[in-house]
Parts: C-alpha cells; sequence; structure tokens
C-alpha cells in the first residue's frame, strides 16, 4: 500500500515536470537561440521616423524607383494643366464688363511694381518643351489674370481669419482684407490626406507637395476659364516660401456659406427651387462650355457654396473634360450606388453625354429628390413630378431639363399656377405632351389662362 502512495506521487511529479517542460519549448513565438532583434537603422534625411517605419518606405534601390514613380504622377499631372490651359474662353467671356465687386477688388489692390510685371507670362504661353518631347513641371504657374485682382501683398496683412474646413488636398480659410472685404483662402493641406500619403510613401515632402498643388492650379484656370454666374470667382493667387518649400500656393476666391441640406430642407420650397434652378443653369452651361462637356466627378452637396441665395460650385479640382472612348454600348457603363446606366456608343467612339449624364443623375439623387416635390405648390406638384421622374431615369438630357424648370419658374412668376389647374399635365398621363419645348402655342395659350384672375399677393421669387 505504502509502495503503491509512492508510485502515485512520483507519477505526479513526472507528469507536472514534463507539462512544464513541453510548455517552455512549445510555446509559440520561443526560441531558446533567437538572438535580439538589431536595432532599426537610423531614417534617411528627409524622412521622419513615423514615415519610415511604414510598410510602404522602400530602402535601397527601390527608392530610385519610387522616386521615378512620383516624378511621373507630378509630369501626368502638370501635362494635364497644360491642356487646360490651352482652351481659350470665348471672345464674348474676355471682353466681360468689370463687376462692380471687380472693380472694388482692384481699387485694394496696390499697383504692381515693374519687377512683379516681369514675372508674369503672356497668357496662354506653354513652358519650353524639353529634349524628350514634354514639357519640364514648373513650381510656379502664371495664370496671368485679367484684370489682375489680388495677390501676395493683399493678404500680408488680413484680419479675421477662421478655419472653415478641409478636404483630401486642401485647407479653406475665411480672412478679411483691408477690414471691409472677405474672401476664403485655398491651400494645400499638409495633414491631409494626400500629403500624408504621398510622403508615407515616397519620403519627399517638397515633390508630394508640389504633386497636390497642382490640383489647386488645375481648379483656379477651371475657375479662370468657365464663366459663369454659379461658378465661384477666382479673385487672384499668392506663390511664398513656406514650411521650407519654396513657392507654395495660396489661392484667393470669393467666399460662400456652406451648402447644409438640413437647413435647407426647412427652408421655403421657393428658396429651394431657386437652389435647384440654380443648378440645373450651372449644369447646362457645364455641357455647353468653352473647354467642352465638363463633368463633375466628386459631386456632393459639400463641394457647393451659397451666394447671395444662389448655389455655386467651389471645388472643381476634381472636374473632368475627358470623354470616355468606347468600341461598343458596353463601355458606356455609368454605375451608381442605386442604379446603373448604359449610354449609347457614338460612331466616333465616344460614350454620348455621358459627362451630361452623370452630373444630371448626381442632381437628381442629392438635390431633386429632396428639395424640388416637399410642400411644392399643388398645382405645380404632377410638372415637378414628372422632372423628378425623368431625370431619377435618365430619359431628359439637360437641355430638356433646364426647359422644364425655366417653365415652372415662369408658371410661379405669373402667378398662373395659382389658378384653375384643370390642364396641368399629369406625370405619365395623356397630358404629359403639354410639357413640350418652351415658348411652343400650347404652352402660350396655358400660361395665359386665368391670368385677368391674379391674386393681389405675387410670388417673389428671383
Amino acid at each position: 500500500m505504502r509502495r503503491r502512495k509512492v508510485a502515485v506521487a512520483a507519477g505526479c511529479c513526472l507528469s507536472f515536470f514534463l507539462g512544464t517542460l513541453l510548455n517552455v519549448f512549445f510555446i509559440p513565438g520561443f526560441d531558446p537561440h533567437q538572438q535580439p532583434p538589431p536595432p532599426p537603422p537610423p531614417p534617411r534625411r528627409g524622412v521622419t521616423p513615423a514615415f519610415a517605419g511604414s510598410p510602404l518606405y522602400w530602402p535601397g534601390e527601390d527608392r530610385e524607383s519610387q522616386r521615378l514613380e512620383l516624378a511621373r504622377q507630378i509630369r501626368e499631372r502638370y501635362e494635364e494643366l497644360l491642356r487646360y490651359q490651352k482652351h481659350q474662353a470665348p471672345a464674348a467671356a474676355a471682353r466681360r464688363l468689370v463687376r462692380p465687386l471687380e472693380r472694388r477688388l482692384m481699387d485694394l489692390a496696390p499697383p504692381r511694381t515693374s519687377s512683379e510685371q516681369t514675372l508674369r507670362l503672356e497668357k496662354g504661353k506653354a513652358p519650353q518643351a524639353d529634349s524628350r518631347g514634354g514639357s519640364d513641371p514648373e513650381a510656379k504657374i502664371d495664370l496671368s489674370l485679367n484684370p489682375p485682382l489680388l495677390g501676395c501683398r493683399d493678404i500680408h496683412n488680413v484680419t479675421s481669419l477662421h478655419y472653415l474646413g478641409s478636404g483630401y488636398t486642401k485647407a479653406v480659410y475665411r480672412v478679411v482684407l483691408n477690414r471691409t472685404l472677405a474672401v476664403a483662402l485655398k491651400s494645400v493641406d499638409f495633414g491631409g490626406h494626400d500629403i500624408e500619403n504621398c510622403v508615407k510613401q515616397y519620403a519627399a515632402l517638397e515633390a508630394c507637395y508640389r504633386l497636390a498643388s497642382y490640383k489647386i492650379v488645375k481648379e483656379m484656370i477651371l475657375l479662370q476659364r468657365l464663366q459663369h454666374a454659379n461658378i465661384l470667382q477666382l479673385y487672384g493667387y499668392c506663390y511664398q516660401d513656406s514650411n521650407d518649400i519654396p513657392d507654395t500656393l495660396t489661392a484667393i476666391t470669393e467666399l460662400g456659406s456652406p451648402l447644409e441640406m438640413i437647413q435647407l430642407l426647412q427652408t421655403s420650397w421657393e428658396d429651394r427651387f431657386r437652389i435647384c434652378l440654380s443648378l440645373v443653369r450651372l449644369l447646362h452651361y457645364l455641357a455647353h462650355s468653352p473647354l467642352g462637356s465638363v463633368t463633375l466627378l466628386d459631386f456632393r452637396p459639400r463641394q457647393f457654396v451659397i451666394v447671395d441665395g444662389e448655389l455655386k460650385v467651389t471645388d472643381l479640382d476634381d472636374a473632368s473634360i475627358e470623354e470616355s472612348s468606347c468600341t461598343s454600348n458596353r463601355d458606356c457603363f455609368i454605375e451608381f450606388p442605386a442604379r446603373n446606366f448604359t449610354l449609347p456608343c457614338s460612331v466616333e467612339g465616344r460614350c454620348r453625354n455621358m459627362n451630361e449624364k452623370r452630373n444630371l443623375y448626381n442632381a437628381y439623387r442629392f438635390f431633386f429628390t429632396y428639395l424640388l416635390p416637399h410642400s411644392a405648390p399643388s398645382s405645380l406638384r404632377p410638372l415637378l413630378d414628372m422632372i423628378v421622374n425623368a431625370t431619377g431615369e435618365l430619359h431628359w438630357g439637360i437641355d430638356e431639363t433646364v426647359a422644364q424648370l425655366e417653365r415652372v419658374l415662369h408658371l410661379y412668376k405669373s402667378g398662373t399656377y395659382l389658378q384653375n389647374t384643370t390642364r396641368m399635365p399629369k406625370a405619365g398621363g395623356q397630358n404629359a405632351n403639354i410639357c413640350t419645348a418652351a415658348g411652343s402655342n400650347q404652352d402660350k395659350d396655358f400660361i395665359m389662362l386665368g391670368t385677368v384672375q391674379m391674386h393681389s399677393k405675387r410670388p417673389s421669387l428671383l
């Protein structure tokens, strides 16, 4: 009996010893001969320790390939700027009258010195091509604003500086010039998504800044070339040294109020219709602009502002005039979160009206569905419903859409919508053909119906 107890105790001790030994030798990641890891190499010059430890940091020979890749991206974006600069605004736009606000800006701006004038390139003059047949990307791209408005001298002594917001590339500030004029300043955000990701990958702050700044230059070119009441005005720009980087760019633009959809839904139908009408007039201009059909690739309410009750687009760095090429209709596929469309491929090998239709559907899903029908006058609801449905299905182009909204405006301003509405067209009904091209005889007869019995209170829209 005693021997059995000793044997059991010895077995327990042996089991405990073997279990402990197995746990020590087979624990995950344990190696008795493992050496401590070597200390990380010191970061290269110009690379912060945080960026050097990034998985995108490539030491050795791969650094050269990364440098060449970044240089390729800079050249491609620079050549895109040159393509936009080659397009000239029509003579009518070039000879447009100077607005009162522009005269005010010219009064604020001090006269340019001769040395400053020599820095300005002739309008439309492109940089010289290099031996490889391309153009060397330049840090400073002169836009030759005519008339010259605001520059570096005007923003050295600003007051009431307020940060408004930022996106992937830019930061926007509100400042007051000479204690009288409020403007917006746009510059590259060094803490933004584009700069941070680029520096993590390429470890070249100055080159990454140049790549990002070209997006601001592109936006400035478009603001200069596209002259329309619903496009933000460019007042000027400034190149100056900042953050150890030469020739950092600041754009000076018109100031607007951010578009807040929740607040907009609480306004009157008249104000909301005015916003939609401004948007459609803008899209009509973009479809027939001097640069060709322009599409807004980043089409969101935050890309627009309100200036004196009018909608204006403020962010054009993601706009494009490139038309998609195709060999068949299958290549003309537009994908949205809720709907997909296939457009026809033209005989020229281009997707027909793709830029226009993309803008129009985005206007439908971000603006029309929320702003047009809600609390609209009952007599205008059938026509508004037809507009919303036709744009949501892309049955109409921008020309027909703007004509229909202009008709709504005429009915509202004239007060005809207050009268007998038995002849108002119903969406999808047999009377829908009443809403044809603007100015038809049938519409004229309809608009004149009951105008003698006008109410004394007249609409104030526009």
